[in-house]
């Protein structure tokens, strides 16, 4: 890894610990003691935070290990159509609707997207969602997404980057090639043509009653799991653009 990554990774680590230590106090102060609201905050600052997180890995990537020219790199989050199969247009058996709906046909997509979509020279190479904790109730719909998104760029690479996990097994214990847990396995099973790398950024299972926030319950962000986050991503976009 190049001193300048590491340089990158230090400032990233000091910005993660100048967020975390105000989080408490401007969620107090943003919502004044309305305990709905005050969950609302947190979850979006540490949302936040997260995705900050995760495209400064990219451009530390991209920019730094590949020694790629920036302006060839533009990460965003449109919504991007995914147009409705024909197959399914066939089976449906009211004539009526299934006229209408082929007299209709640009009308018929869903607008889909990630966190981040990363384009290389204009083509969409990898997509990344990312999580402040991720359980595998919500990874059923990442896993969804990712397959419709699959449909229309077979060769994309897809990332999960979460701070916590809640997953199981040793997505929190183990920075390097963690084995998972069976029933995240279990449910990606069904989706072989989403080949999810799953990245957890900091250590220790997530407890719901012991939120990063509080300061008796920070987490520190762990360097070796940016060095193994952030060289996840330079195998995934070289491959991807190669």
């Amino acid at each position: 890894m190049k001193i300048q990554s590491k340089k990158k990774l230090k400032e990233l680590i000091e910005k993660y610990n100048n967020f975390m230590e105000v989080m408490e106090s401007d969620a107090a102060k943003a919502v004044q003691d309305d305990s709905r609201a005050y969950g609302g905050f947190v979850r979006a600052a540490k949302g936040k935070m997260q995705e900050f997180i995760t495209e400064t890995l990219v451009r530390v990537a991209w920019d730094v290990e590949l020694k790629g020219n920036p302006q060839d790199l533009t990460i965003n989050s449109k919504k991007i159509r995914v147009p409705m199969q024909m197959s399914y247009v066939d089976r449906i058996k009211n004539r009526a609707i299934r006229d209408h709906i082929l007299a209709n046909m640009k009308s018929y997509y869903y607008g889909l997207s990630v966190d981040k979509h990363l384009f290389i020279k204009n083509k969409f190479v990898v997509g990344i969602e990312c999580k402040a904790y991720t359980e595998n109730a919500m990874l059923k719909r990442i896993l969804v997404d990712f397959h419709l998104l699959k449909t229309k760029f077979p060769n994309l690479v897809c990332y999960l980057f979460q701070l916590e996990s809640q997953l199981g097994g040793d997505y929190a214990t183990t920075p390097h090639q963690p084995k998972g847990s069976s029933s995240t396995h279990t449910l990606m099973s069904y989706f072989p043509d989403v080949d999810l790398n799953i990245v957890t950024l900091l250590d220790g299972e997530r407890k719901v009653d012991r939120p990063i926030n509080k300061r008796s319950y920070f987490k520190p962000l762990n360097e070796e799991r940016l060095e193994n986050a952030l060289m996840i991503l330079v195998d995934g976009i070289s491959g991807a653009v190669s």
